[in-house]
């Protein structure tokens, strides 16, 4: 498939999504926006795909909202609603896939959120996590407000989201935002590992488990057990 800022790629029953606006550190503009939504919908409908990898191409993961547009709209109101209608974020958490984030460099803002919204986060070494929009006059929009404390811990969600704080990628392996630590030049390796080690499983198995842990964090344990109950018997 071809796209302006996104590269799909399609390796057998791998899916390898790269964001593509090197020049711009990957900053997340309306035709990402619009390209990713499209990749993430053929990732879901392929009943060939097992799992995806989400990258970034160039020196960075991604420094999340490009800045340069914000505002720049003939209507804020259409605008939104464009938004709202292009679920990109409530597609990508929503994949039955397993989903890779293999994140490097600054994977900041909006691009740390895209990492959280990935079932498993590979980090280089190289990589910066913080949450900005606070201090530009903003919260976290990708989710981060809601999938950050789910990660971390309200406590350390606070921080990053209120303060600011960086985070390189050793404390993010010890606070459970990255799950694997790896050099920058075999981060796609090791994500490709994990992926076909991944895509081995039975998907429709690997999509109900998905389920079972997505939906049954919200609820409480006698009611997670029901649903885990209910997945099981499916299968």
């Amino acid at each position: 498939m071809s796209f302006t800022a996104v590269i799909y790629e399609k390796e057998g029953s791998l899916a390898l999504v790269a964001l593509n606006r090197p020049k711009m550190l990957n900053a997340y503009n309306v035709q990402m926006r619009d390209d990713l939504y499209q990749a993430l919908r053929a990732v879901r409908d392929d009943p060939e795909i097992r799992v995806m990898i989400l990258r970034g191409e160039g020196p960075a993961f991604s420094t999340g909202g490009d800045v340069s547009e914000f505002g720049s709209a003939p209507s804020p109101i259409g605008a939104r609603e464009v938004r709202w209608r292009r679920d990109v974020w409530g597609t990508l958490l929503s994949l039955p896939q397993p989903t890779i984030a293999a994140v490097h460099g600054y994977t900041v803002g909006g691009g740390m959120e895209m990492a959280l919204l990935c079932d498993i986060c590979i980090a280089a070494e190289d990589t910066i996590f913080f949450l900005p929009e606070t201090g530009l006059g903003m919260i976290p929009g990708v989710g981060g407000t809601q999938t950050a404390p789910r990660a971390i811990g309200l406590g350390r969600a606070l921080d990053m989201v209120l303060t600011g704080k960086r985070v390189d990628a050793r404390e993010a392996l010890q606070i459970g935002l990255a799950n694997r630590v790896v050099p920058r030049e075999t981060l796609l390796t090791a994500a490709k590992a994990l992926a076909y080690t991944l895509a081995q499983h039975d998907p429709r198995v690997v999509a109900l488990a998905k389920r079972a842990i997505r939906q049954g964090r919200d609820l409480s344990l006698a009611e997670g057990l029901q649903l885990e109950r209910r997945l099981f018997a499916i299968l």
